[in-house]
């Protein structure tokens, strides 16, 4: 994942900008970029499965990346730094955006 090198302390900041820009639950939108690779859009989607997201794809000009975009209702901040975490453990150069 694309953090800044003290990570936790990028979260802490997104953390407080999304208490103070939303009420929670809320609607949330996740933006990914990862090499179009099929297996690897279909892990992202898996790590969101059952959680009742929309999901869509969209390849670059050149076919070399796919943008992933995941709206999904998340019940608090926590909950939102949890899952870019989670997504950042288990695909290999994703990219959050």
């Amino acid at each position: 994942m694309s953090t800044p090198p003290n990570s936790e302390e990028f979260y802490k900041k997104l953390k407080s900008q999304l208490y103070d820009t939303a009420l929670w639950p809320s609607e949330y939108l996740y933006k990914f970029i990862v090499v179009t690779d099929k297996s690897k859009i279909i892990e992202i989607e898996n790590l969101f499965n059952n959680m009742g997201a929309v999901i869509k794809t969209k390849e670059s000009k050149n076919g070399k990346y796919t943008s992933v975009s995941i709206n999904v209702s998340m019940k608090n901040p926590d909950a939102v730094i949890s899952k870019y975490k989670e997504v950042a453990e288990n695909i290999e150069g994703v990219i959050s955006l």
